[in-house]
């Protein structure tokens, strides 16, 4: 297992075999490099020099940030390969005195043991109806 940092160090392609593999299927070559290029910080997981987890962070580098797609291809969960992309990024906000991550449905438990609470005054607009009904109260 290798941690890698750079987008231009990854293939795209295989970034988008990681979404696709969990459902998430608008993620084409050209929205990943836009979205990763506008993140701060991004990790990927390789295993046999091949993308099988990724991760992403914004921040503003002093007080806020938010982690957004920790995403792990569906053939590798389970592996500990989402423990070693959240630490990873973890490391890198260290001294950030807030950091802000909304779990996909079922894994709350495991951002818990990192130490994420739900947020008491949390809010969030989602556009798509689906995301609507999954996500907001």
């Amino acid at each position: 297992m290798k941690i890698v940092n750079s987008l231009s160090k990854v293939n795209i392609e295989e970034i988008k075999e990681v979404y696709h593999s969990v459902g998430w299927t608008k993620h084409n070559e050209e929205n990943i490099k836009l979205i990763f290029n506008a993140s701060h910080i991004m990790t990927f997981v390789l295993i046999n020099n091949k993308v099988v987890g990724i991760g992403r962070a914004l921040t503003d580098g002093i007080f806020n940030a938010a982690i957004y797609d920790v995403v792990v291809h569906q053939d590798y969960q389970g592996n500990g390969i989402a423990s070693h992309l959240l630490t990873d990024i973890l490391n890198k906000l260290e001294g950030i005195s807030c950091i802000h991550l909304i779990s996909t449905t079922a894994n709350e438990a495991f951002y818990h043991k990192f130490g994420f609470k739900k947020v008491k005054t949390g809010m969030a607009k989602y556009r798509n109806p689906k995301l609507i009904a999954e996500y907001l109260e």
